[in-house]
């Protein structure tokens, strides 16, 4: 499953990000593989919003479409 087909409100782990360009943007914000965030909105063929601590990210669709992710709740 990616971060691109997750739902609002879902609280999901960062399992992958194979890419190595989309790794290191991910790192930039943040984000790498391991850590939790709750789905904040999910906007119809944009950004995913994600909530990490106090923290809301904007993640591009596409940069979500490549990041694999496992169900936390």
């Amino acid at each position: 499953m990616t971060l691109a087909n997750s739902v609002k409100g879902q609280t999901v782990c960062i399992a992958a990000i194979k890419h190595p360009m989309v790794r290191a943007q991910a790192i930039r914000f943040g984000i790498s593989e391991g850590e939790t965030v709750m789905i904040q909105e999910i906007i119809p063929a944009g950004p995913v919003i994600v909530r990490k601590k106090h923290q809301e990210l904007a993640i591009g669709r596409k940069m979500a479409e490549d990041i694999q992710i496992t169900l936390v709740s």
